[in-house]
């Protein structure tokens, strides 16, 4: 997934926050909206941990690459 869209829900998330705290109208609207303010750190852990994935996938693929190089390289 693109940071981007991990970025967006953070924002969609702090916004409805805000937005429950100040104009909701049930009798535990601040509770919720807090509750839903605490999404964006989840939101932002899940999007670094996606990022380091990707990159110790892509460090892996170099390595093999590396590896059958080298292969090549001492059979030849």
């Amino acid at each position: 997934m693109k940071p981007i869209y991990y970025f967006a829900g953070v924002a969609i998330s702090i916004l409805l926050s805000v937005y429950l705290f100040i104009f909701g109208s049930s009798p535990n609207h601040e509770t919720v909206a807090i509750f839903i303010g605490l999404w964006a750190p989840t939101i932002i852990g899940l999007g670094v941990y996606n990022e380091l994935l990707n990159i110790y996938e892509e460090m892996l693929r170099q390595r093999r690459e590396m590896e059958e190089d080298r292969k090549k390289d001492a059979s030849q």
